[in-house]
């Protein structure tokens, strides 16, 4: 896990007078699990929105290398649809679900950046649409036996429970074919075993998948257990970085979220 899939170099972001990230660099590596933590407000789902395209830096790199062989793309600026398409996928805060769609087809439309289907096609319902067709429910199908939701497959997403809204969230992200998935606070609300179910599925996405994974939580137990590298943010700085052990250990860190916490 030596080649980096996404580096960011200085970013920063003002809203305002007033700068939320400043100067911050990090790494994620090939196949590499990555956890961003920090107190409320430390500016985690900024540099998430700032890589994914939801903000535009105010200053800083945002490099990608899908591949992890070489190949850089600088893609500040980019809007969240194409950063989905060069293969950034990402799960929210906040669920952003289709309430009244059903979890397959949740999952189907996470393919939609992926399909060849013409105008034409869906009109006139050819032979190469229709198969494509087929192969977009089987994916959708196949990725909600992954994340445990198989017996949803039919049900309304309002209607599912808030953990396997959670998951469907997840299974919509992975059917976008990423080479890096963001969760941001991805256990949120989740007992003590659905975290624990959790973790476990995150860390098999890694390894049937390939992928590098990025998330930013809350749960210390959860992210030192599953984490290969650790990255913290307090007041917009990054702080700290290294092994879960050598976070544990960093008396900044201890100092941030002993400290007094500011809201988010």
């Amino acid at each position: 896990m030596s080649n980096p899939v996404l580096n960011v170099n200085a970013v920063s972001k003002d809203f305002g007078g007033i700068r939320a990230l400043d100067e911050v660099d990090l790494v994620v590596n090939d196949k590499e699990i990555v956890a961003l933590i920090g107190p409320n407000g430390a500016g985690k789902t900024t540099f998430f929105n700032c890589i994914t395209g939801i903000y535009t830096p105010t200053s800083g790199d945002v490099i990608i290398d899908p591949e992890a062989k070489g190949k850089t793309r600088r893609i500040n600026g980019k809007k969240p649809n194409i950063v989905t398409e060069l293969g950034m996928a990402r799960t929210f805060q906040n669920i952003r679900l289709f309430p009244s769609m059903t979890a397959l087809e949740n999952v189907m439309i996470g393919t939609h950046c992926r399909t060849k289907s013409s105008i034409w096609g869906a009109i006139s319902r050819n032979g190469a649409t229709r198969r494509e067709e087929q192969a977009v429910i089987r994916k959708a199908y196949d990725l909600l036996e992954l994340v445990g939701l198989k017996e949803f497959v039919n049900e309304l997403a309002m209607n599912m429970p808030y953990g396997k809204q959670r998951r469907l969230e997840i299974a919509r992200a992975l059917a976008t074919d990423p080479f890096l998935l963001l969760l941001d606070e991805p256990a949120a609300g989740m007992n003590p075993q659905e975290t624990r179910d959790l973790e476990e599925l995150i860390v098999s996405i890694r390894e049937k998948y390939g992928i590098s994974i990025m998330l930013i939580e809350h749960d210390m137990k959860m992210v030192m257990s599953m984490s290969d590298r650790i990255y913290v943010l307090d007041y917009g700085r990054m702080i700290a970085d290294g092994t879960p052990e050598e976070i544990a250990a960093n008396p900044e860190v201890i100092k941030a979220y002993l400290g007094e916490e500011h809201d988010d």
